[in-house]
């Protein structure tokens, strides 16, 4: 098993509870973003345009423990931003601990080797490294050279002192399902615990916008990566989450479940869209007009998305369903099989073009290619880094 029994046995009581008590829309993951500055900027990064007054703002360890007690989700994903940069993130971490919470604290690693120091292993922490795929993948992608050394380099020395680590991977149409599956080798063999994959998200001020999957072309990929699985590749999904980028099952977005807590608040509706925020975790719950959004919603920067935070939580819910139950066992059962491809599938998949643009990856942190060159391709596509939309919505509000 990929997690603990303990972090197995919490979410199952916790959902079983909430459907017992005939609660729908309820928090599975709390996304926990105390900052948004960061050391890379990535290409396919929505975060790195907001002004630099922005990026110096923290959400406080009180505020943050505050915030997961008012959620109340059994698991908190501390992202960013790289987390690891903020002050008090031993101060955060610990009290998640206290609080009984398991935490997946996302990093790219390039500060972690030195930061182990702060933190002790324990069951209820795990350090996701953002890892986009083997060397020359991954550091395009992030815009560095190296970064994939440093962080494999981490994850071993993670590994080795006793704490748990997994990987989150975000992938783009510059994926090729071989290199990807040659990346899961690797993951195994330094000792990961559990790979999170997930198709990259159209963020609408990213600054490369020709590297996002369609939906069709998301599931065609899924199927050439995941056919034929090795039994040793071990993932941090659900099998009907990992059967539903494959295209065998079809949900709609669960978007209430992992809700957003930042520095402005509550993000409204979810981790990828902002459309205002709110005070406190029951006001989002109360005012969203959830119907809007979603597969079966009317808002169009929905309808490519198939990311996990907006369907991991869809996918666990109907396992605590009788049906949903009946899915997930045969999902886990059929899922190392052999895919199975329409013409159509190959002939969409073979006839998309992967972005070429130049990445400008810099070779260290003082060399100005990396944010500086994506900051200008924003502001040529008209979202200049002034006082932000969110700065606006949360004056509001």
């Amino acid at each position: 098993m990929p997690v603990p029994v303990s972090q197995a046995y919490t979410v199952a009581k916790y959902v079983m509870t909430q459907k017992v008590k005939g609660v729908k829309r309820y928090p599975l993951v709390m996304m926990l973003e105390p900052l948004f500055r960061c050391n890379l900027a990535c290409e396919g990064c929505g975060k790195i345009q907001f002004p630099d007054h922005i990026l110096k703002k923290r959400v406080s360890a009180e505020k943050a423990l505050a915030a997961a007690e008012e959620c109340g989700a059994p698991i908190v994903s501390i992202a960013g931003g790289e987390p690891l940069i903020h002050p008090e993130i031993q101060d955060i971490v610990e009290g998640l601990i206290k609080q009984g919470r398991y935490i997946y604290l996302c990093t790219n690693a390039l500060l972690l080797e030195r930061a182990l120091k702060k933190f002790t292993p324990n069951k209820q922490l795990s350090f996701s490294v953002h890892m986009d795929g083997l060397q020359e993948e991954h550091d395009k992608s992030v815009c560095r050279d190296g970064t994939y050394e440093i962080a494999l380099s981490a994850v071993k020395k993670a590994v080795q002192m006793g704490f748990r680590v997994t990987t989150n991977t975000t992938l783009f149409n510059t994926a090729q399902p071989a290199r990807v599956r040659e990346f899961f080798d690797e993951m195994m063999e330094a000792g990961v615990e559990g790979m999170m994959v997930s198709p990259g998200y159209a963020y609408e001020k990213a600054p490369e916008q020709e590297i996002f999957l369609e939906r069709n072309l998301t599931k065609t990929l899924f199927k050439k990566i995941f056919g034929d699985a090795k039994k040793e590749w071990r993932f941090n999904h659900s099998p009907n989450f990992m059967s539903f980028l494959r295209g065998d099952i079809d949900y709609d977005c669960t978007p209430w479940g992992n809700p957003t807590y930042n520095v402005f608040g509550w993000q409204k509706p979810c981790y990828l869209l902002s459309d205002g925020y709110v005070r406190t975790f029951k006001e989002l719950i109360d005012t969203t007009d959830w119907a809007r959004y979603g597969q079966k919603g009317t808002d169009d920067r929905c309808k490519n998305c198939m990311v996990h935070c907006g369907y991991e939580a869809s996918a666990v819910d109907d396992a605590f369903s009788v049906t949903g139950g009946l899915r997930l066992l045969k999902a886990g059962m059929t899922f190392r099989r052999s895919a199975t491809y329409t013409a159509e599938e190959l002939e969409r998949f073979d006839n998309q073009k992967p972005y070429e643009g130049a990445h400008a990856c810099a070779t260290n942190s003082t060399e100005p290619s990396a944010k500086d060159e994506l900051l200008e391709k924003i502001q040529s596509r008209g979202t200049t880094p002034v006082k932000s939309d969110e700065e606006e919505l949360i004056t509001r509000n």
